[in-house]
């Protein structure tokens, strides 16, 4: 079979799906392709624009689903699902955040971008306003997963660990915890919850009719 970009990207994403982020190599990469390692430098010059074309690759589906909200459509819910989209496509991978924080002008990223600062200015938003908020809001969706995604504490770690002990010097953190999960809720749940504060704090400070100032942080 030839080798073109399509594939060559298709093979790193499975390659991703695999072994992770860390086992995305040129060498492992020309491997499942069955060639030498400079024939990849044909598609994609260097490992930062592999990273770059596997993070277009994990967010094309979302970019192709995703349109402006609909003209009755608050924004704060169309931004809100916007977020669980992402959300859902950086998990479908391992290291799907890994893999959106080390891209390099990602085309799929800077289109999400593009898409949700400008249904936020048709909305009303001061364009200043909608930047940030757009950006707060990604970067909150990609922080989550990335903790979400990270590697749980090892037997060496928990080995000099002691709960007890936790406890007694976070009782309130412990308390928090316990509370929020006492029931049926998730990290989905914690997801929601932690938007909503991020969105809802978003329409507060930026939505339209808002009064600005020339000293305004924004």
């Amino acid at each position: 079979m030839a080798v073109d970009r399509e594939r060559v990207v298709s093979e790193a994403v499975a390659l991703l799906d695999a072994e992770g982020l860390d086992g995305v190599t040129t060498r492992r990469l020309a491997a499942r392709l069955g060639v030498q390692s400079p024939t990849l430098y044909w598609h994609v010059p260097n490992k930062a624009a592999l990273v770059t074309a596997i993070a277009d690759a994990i967010l094309a589906d979302l970019v192709e689903r995703m349109s402006p909200p609909a003209p009755d459509e608050p924004w704060p819910d169309w931004l809100t699902a916007l977020a669980h989209g992402l959300r859902a496509a950086l998990l479908a991978h391992p290291d799907g955040a890994r893999v959106i924080s080390a891209a390099q002008l990602s085309a799929a990223m800077n289109a999400l971008s593009e898409l949700a600062i400008s249904a936020l200015v048709a909305a009303g938003v001061p364009l200043r306003h909608a930047r940030v908020i757009t950006l707060a809001t990604e970067r909150f969706t990609i922080g989550y997963v990335l903790e979400e995604q990270a590697p749980r504490p090892d037997a060496a770690a928990l080995g000099t660990w002691d709960l007890a002990e936790f406890t007694a010097a976070h009782p309130t953190l412990i308390a928090g915890i316990t509370d929020y999960f006492d029931g049926d809720r998730t990290p989905d749940d914690l997801f929601r919850d932690c938007l909503r504060i991020v969105v809802d704090g978003a329409a507060v400070a930026g939505g339209p009719g808002r009064s600005s100032r020339d000293d305004d942080p924004l």
